[in-house]
C-alpha cells in the first residue's frame, strides 16, 4: 500500500518535475491532484501517491472528480483514497488505482458521491 504520510510540498514538487510552482498549481486547480494543508506551518502539500515519475497519476482525475461532485472536500477525498480496503488490490483506493484497477476505483467513487 502507497505510504500516507510521504507528502510532496508545492515548490518540492515542482523540483521534482521540473516545472514551475504556478504549473503546479494549475495541477491542482484542473484536478489533476488534490492538495490540502498540513502540519503546523499549515503547507500546502500533495501526497506522493498522487504523482508518477512524469506528474500527476492521469487515472486520478476522473475520480477526483467524481468525488468533488458527490460534495466531497479536498481532505475528505485523500482521506477515501487511503482508506484501508483489503477488498481491493492493493489494500486502499490509491493503491487500486497504482496497480491498474482504476475502473474499481472510479465505480466505488461513484458508489460513495451517491
Amino acid at each position: 500500500m502507497p505510504d500516507p504520510d510521504a507528502w510532496l510540498t508545492l515548490p518540492d514538487l515542482a523540483e521534482r518535475l521540473g516545472v514551475r510552482i504556478t504549473d503546479v498549481r494549475r495541477m491542482i486547480e484542473e484536478g489533476h491532484l488534490v492538495a490540502v494543508r498540513r502540519g503546523e506551518r499549515n503547507v500546502l502539500s500533495v501526497p506522493e501517491a498522487f504523482v508518477g515519475e512524469d506528474g500527476p497519476l492521469p487515472e486520478l482525475r476522473g475520480t477526483f472528480t467524481v468525488l468533488k461532485d458527490g460534495g466531497f472536500s479536498d481532505e475528505e477525498i485523500v482521506a477515501w483514497m487511503f482508506a484501508p480496503d483489503e477488498r481491493l488490490v492493493g489494500g486502499s483506493p490509491i493503491g487500486a488505482i497504482r496497480g491498474g484497477a482504476k475502473t474499481e476505483v472510479r465505480r466505488r467513487a461513484m458508489e460513495e458521491a451517491l
